[in-house]
């Protein structure tokens, strides 16, 4: 088998799936940076709501996850009927965690605002976006199967369609009925319904043979339910520690008081979001690799993907420290308008921060392959634990630097995190051992 081309029929379609979404976040910020006349309240308040929504949305991102390392491994295996029923267990468990969110939205939302920082037009866009929920769970569910069964291309196109209404809707709603960042929330809960609405003719239209082959005593019989929520708990601890993180940086960001420095942020960080969502494109491919390659007892093609996994990851990684070095200026002038009273500000003050986003990639490649190939491996207590020795490496480093170095403190602490998230999962797999062990058994 050619792994490289595998790795690449699987990755690129990641990758175009995946800049949708950072595209999307281009976007709206762009467009909170234009609507108004305060550009920095408004991208301050979109940031903070987007970052209660990744909050929400991280800590269910167990459901792709462990649906795509387990439906990986069956789908390697050969077992037509647990892929089937894989499905159906993602399924159920996205709806129901999204009508609960759904349900329990005043309080949830009353409390993240509150520690957030949030105002009142961050209060509007919470209770407006929080109806898109059920939808964008279930639509983790549907990619991650998507995923273990080694097809990048329907979550591909699903995203492309779903990211475009979302851009177009939200220029409509934003400007054409003059809704500001409520209209983007709007948006979001046309798009994300109409991506489940999509997957599911897609899902007919070419898996209709696993469809047949779903036993619903087997989605609902213990010992796979077991399974499935040993790896998701794992998950759902891993990507909790990773959301309290991201959330601590937006915090932490809004309590220095500073609203240009908010900004500052809030473009930096979309910049290192665009570069994790290119390489996220090659951890896709690895889990899905990783996980058929162990469901097929195929050790020698699981040590060709894992290395040419981290190779393509580091070489992405590289790509991107070269664009921030030459261009950066030019993409941080794309959010903001230039005729805003603080434009010249934010860009002036971006300029003594953007060394950090230019270092990022290097500490962050590796890590974020291994991410991808130890969801295929269903490692997830090695996550677990990687992750919680990187965050509290992030706490201890910023709170003992920031009454030196202020908002370095937040940068150098993140670069450390995503260092040690790394470092740990390759130790802790025994120089990655483990993995190959498991795949000869």
């Amino acid at each position: 088998m050619k792994i490289n081309k595998a790795i690449l029929r699987l990755a690129v379609p990641n990758i175009i799936s995946n800049i949708t979404v950072p595209l999307m976040g281009i976007a709206s910020t762009a467009i909170a940076g234009h609507w108004g006349s305060d550009t920095a309240a408004t991208i301050g308040a979109l940031a903070i709501g987007t970052s209660i929504f990744n909050f929400i949305y991280w800590n269910c991102s167990f459901v792709r996850m462990g649906t795509s390392g387990l439906t990986a491994q069956a789908y390697g295996a050969e077992n037509r009927t647990e892929c089937g029923n894989m499905l159906a267990r993602a399924l159920v468990v996205g709806a129901v965690l999204g009508v609960l969110l759904v349900v329990l939205q005043v309080p949830l939302g009353e409390a993240a605002i509150r520690i957030m920082n949030g105002d009142e037009m961050t209060r509007e866009y919470f209770y407006a976006r929080i109806w898109a929920v059920p939808a964008g769970i279930m639509l983790f569910a549907f990619n991650g199967w998507f995923t273990g069964m080694q097809n990048a291309v329907i979550p591909m196109a699903t995203a492309i369609i779903v990211n475009l209404i979302h851009i177009v809707c939200s220029f409509a709603f934003a400007f054409g009925f003059d809704l500001g960042i409520v209209g983007i929330a709007y948006a979001s809960i046309l798009a994300q319904y109409t991506g489940v609405v999509l997957s599911l003719v897609l899902l007919r239209f070419y898996f209709r043979g696993y469809l047949r082959n779903v036993k619903w005593r087997e989605v609902l019989s213990v010992e796979p339910l077991k399974e499935f929520f040993r790896v998701n708990r794992d998950i759902m601890l891993r990507t909790i520690c990773n959301v309290a993180v991201y959330t601590f940086f937006t915090g932490a960001s809004a309590r220095m008081g500073d609203p240009v420095l908010l900004a500052v942020n809030t473009l930096l960080i979309q910049l290192f979001t665009l570069f994790s969502y290119m390489a996220d494109g090659f951890a896709y491919a690895a889990e899905a690799l990783t996980g058929r390659f162990i469901g097929a007892r195929d050790p020698q093609n699981l040590r060709l993907c894992i290395n040419r996994s981290i190779l393509w990851s580091t070489v992405i990684a590289l790509l991107f420290v070269v664009g921030y070095i030459f261009g950066w200026e030019e993409l941080l002038s794309l959010f903001v308008d230039q005729e805003s009273g603080n434009a010249a500000a934010i860009l002036t003050e971006a300029g003594r921060y953007i060394g950090w986003v230019i270092m990022i990639p290097f500490f962050c490649a590796v890590p974020f392959a291994l991410d991808g190939i130890m969801i295929g491996a269903t490692e997830s207590r090695v996550m677990r634990n990687a992750m919680f020795v990187a965050s509290a490496g992030f706490f201890a480093l910023f709170f003992s630097l920031y009454p030196l170095v202020g908002n370095n403190a937040l940068w150098a602490a993140f670069t450390l995190y995503m260092l040690l998230r790394g470092a740990c999962q390759f130790l802790m797999t025994k120089r990655l051992q483990t993995l190959y062990e498991k795949a000869s058994r």
